[in-house]
């Protein structure tokens, strides 16, 4: 008799939801998310929309969102966070149906009065003369913001870290370290945001634009440290000096009296900010098949109210398990491996942006969301990610509702093979609906197979061969496997703001076709390697996601080209 974790791997509803607290919790200090400042008067741009949004719980009642592509901070607020326009707040309480707008007519927006707000380009630039231009090579929609990282020897993003006080921001700027803290108070009833910064040694002077100056009432000042305040129509710009080694900025309204800037010492969060672990209870099957299917129970009671919607799980070689959620938490998992009806779930790090994929490489977990691949790191031993490393954005993520981060792999090289949705309704970007393998370092990245509409891939951890599924809309039948080959094939899918039928390149041959009523709707494939699970021991499993259900793909390579049976095997 063998168990399988199907009920963990497959969508939950619980059977009476309490109900849970708001999705934005207001104790945690960042959270990510698409943001929307189009409108945003009055200094609105067509095209200013975040795709990468770290949005920072600064307290009293103000945020900012960082902007981990441009390294700018797109805007500050006050208020409630945002709006609920994104997928995962919309459909949060479990009350209906609900689905996102396709495209980007209606995209999560600051949800309070702007205190400052920056357009597309750079917050930091090299040199000695500003350019409120953005840089990076347009999409095939050139009003499409999503265009990815400036390169690497001019600025990136690093780390984001969890402290005592909010998070620190790790980027370079012409390849040295800048460190940065946002914290808020308020001053004679208003709004002051402060930006903190420690620089590493730099053979360059480098520019920070802080915000636009037609931002109604606004007002910013420098604290002398050796930066400057450059005199600037259009934005307020700081010269940094390639000495400085630190400096802070406030920002508040005009009729604000801005208090003394001071750099409050930031230390990291030494005790567990969710010490509780939760034990839930796993039903063992008393069927006699062959194959049989335990219940585990999520921890949809805990003493955060915070729903529990899975999207994937990964295994460290002890057996402990990570399973990421919907809603940007990562929860660790024990006991799965026992007989003894209880699982235990710790809250390991919260704030991700729609992870639908997680996998472990060498023993570290890293998730795969809209701003990228993040290694998560536990550095200081108690239990939680307090490190958030952005191992690769070196590519792109465009705007679009549906440009989901549908799966995470591990190649036998090290490198990782990703799968990006593809459905596009107001921007055509290169890369929706492909397959990519980021380099093992994540520096730089090469396409697997494009004209996907929501592919979800599998590698094969021995021999590295790739395969890929799709699910059925708009071009795309029911329901494709495919086994990618370079160069990069194209796969059908056309996004119904293209001329239809005008196809790019022919469209590649699929392994094998699971017709409809077999297997309406398809997500990853996986390699049961070391599985211990009798006659499927390294089999392709290939997992339905509609209805609940696992197939085995039988490879035939005695043909011209390769050819699969489908057979399903746990329902």
């Amino acid at each position: 008799m063998k168990r399988t974790l199907l009920a963990l791997l497959c969508p939950i509803v619980a059977a009476a939801a309490p109900k849970y607290a708001p999705w934005i919790e207001p104790d945690f200090p960042f959270f990510s998310t698409t943001l929307d400042l189009r409108d945003a008067k009055p200094d609105s741009v067509p095209m200013n929309v975040t795709p990468r949004g770290l949005v920072l719980n600064l307290g009293n009642g103000a945020w900012a969102c960082f902007d981990v592509d441009l390294l700018r901070v797109a805007a500050m607020w006050t208020g409630n966070g945002v709006t609920p326009e994104a997928l995962g707040p919309l459909s949060y309480q479990e009350t209906g149906n609900h689905k996102t707008l396709g495209g980007q007519v209606k995209l999560p927006k600051p949800a309070g009065p702007l205190l400052l707000v920056n357009g597309i380009y750079p917050g930091w630039q090299v040199g000695e003369r500003v350019s409120l231009e953005d840089p990076r090579e347009p999409q095939p929609s050139v009003e499409e913001p999503g265009r990815g990282p400036l390169p690497e020897n001019v600025a990136r993003f690093k780390t984001l870290r969890i402290a005592d006080r909010g998070v620190v921001l790790d980027y370079t700027v012409a390849g040295a370290l800048v460190q940065e803290t946002i914290t808020a108070a308020k001053h004679d009833g208003a709004p002051i945001v402060q930006r903190h910064f420690r620089l590493a040694p730099c053979e360059q002077p480098r520019l920070l634009v802080l915000g636009s100056r037609k931002a109604k009432g606004a007002e910013a000042s420098v604290l002398l440290s050796g930066a400057t305040m450059l005199d600037h129509a259009d934005a307020w710009i700081v010269r940094v000096p390639a000495e400085t080694r630190e400096f802070s900025v406030s920002i508040s309204h005009a009729s604000a009296t801005p208090p003394a800037l001071t750099v409050r010492p930031v230390t990291p969060l030494a005790a567990p900010r969710w010490p509780q672990e939760i034990t839930t209870n796993v039903t063992l099957s008393t069927a006699k098949d062959a194959y049989i299917v335990d219940d585990i129970a999520p921890p949809f009671a805990n003493p955060w109210r915070r729903n529990v919607r899975l999207c994937d799980v990964a295994f460290f070689k002890d057996g402990t398990a990570a399973a990421s959620t919907f809603d940007g938490d990562v929860w660790l998992i024990r006991g799965l491996a026992t007989t003894q009806g209880k699982a235990t779930w710790k809250r390991f790090t919260s704030g991700l942006h729609e992870p639908m994929s997680i996998a472990i490489r060498d023993e570290q977990l890293f998730a795969f969301d809209r701003n990228g691949i993040w290694r998560l790191l536990d550095t200081d031993g108690n239990g939680e990610a307090d490190v958030h490393e952005l191992f690769s954005n070196a590519f792109p993520q465009s705007g679009e509702t549906r440009e989901f981060p549908n799966s995470l792999k591990v190649a036998p090289d090290g490198s990782f093979v990703i799968a990006k949705g593809g459905q596009q309704d107001s921007t055509i970007s290169k890369l929706n609906g492909s397959v990519l393998r980021v380099a093992a370092d994540g520096k730089s990245y090469s396409v697997l197979g494009t004209g996907f509409r929501q592919p979800y891939a599998g590698v094969n951890p021995k021999t590295g061969l790739v395969t890929a599924g799709d699910q059925e809309g708009q071009y795309t039948p029911t329901s494709p496997l495919y086994i990618l080959k370079e160069p990069a094939e194209f796969h059908g899918f056309l996004s119904a703001l293209l001329p239809k039928e005008e196809y790019p390149a022919p469209i590649a041959e699929p392994l094998t076709w699971i017709p409809h009523q077999v297997n309406a709707s398809a997500i990853s494939q996986t390699w049961l390697y070391g599985a211990k699970m009798g006659v499927l021991n390294e089999s392709l499993i290939h997992v339905g996601f509609n209805r609940p259900e696992l197939f085995r793909v039988m490879l035939n390579n005695r043909a011209s080209r390769p050819q699969a049976a489908v057979v399903s095997w746990l329902r």
